[in-house]
């Protein structure tokens, strides 16, 4: 039992590496830029940060720095737009990495008795 569960984890420790190494999803981050160019410069570093975030493919951290974004009162309708759009698209990559990861972690499960020793 002890080595079946050695290899879940490794196999879940795995999968959730390859899942958050991923591209950036194909999030378009240039409207919610351009929107942001002529901004105040108290809001460039978190639009700044949202964008690495997103680069990075930290979602939870960039869905952060929009809600951030999104309190501050000075926004104009355009900044408001493009943050709504943005943290939908990251909303959207979040669900495929996590039904990508549940996916991959059911096969996981599907294959181990297959990689146990007999």
């Amino acid at each position: 039992m002890k080595v079946s569960g050695w290899i879940l984890t490794t196999v879940m420790t795995i999968t959730l590496a390859m899942a958050g190494c991923s591209k950036q999803g194909g999030i378009d981050t240039a409207a919610f830029e351009s929107s942001f160019k002529s901004a105040e410069a108290a809001l460039q570093p978190a639009v700044e940060k949202a964008v690495a975030a997103i680069k990075g493919a930290d979602y939870s951290g960039a869905m952060a720095e929009l809600k951030t974004l999104a309190s501050n009162a000075k926004l104009t309708p355009e900044q408001q737009q493009a943050i709504k759009d943005l943290m939908a698209q990251v909303g959207k990559a979040i669900s495929e990495a996590a039904g990508k990861v549940a996916g991959d972690a059911s096969k996981a499960v599907k294959d181990m008795p297959n990689a146990l020793p007999k």
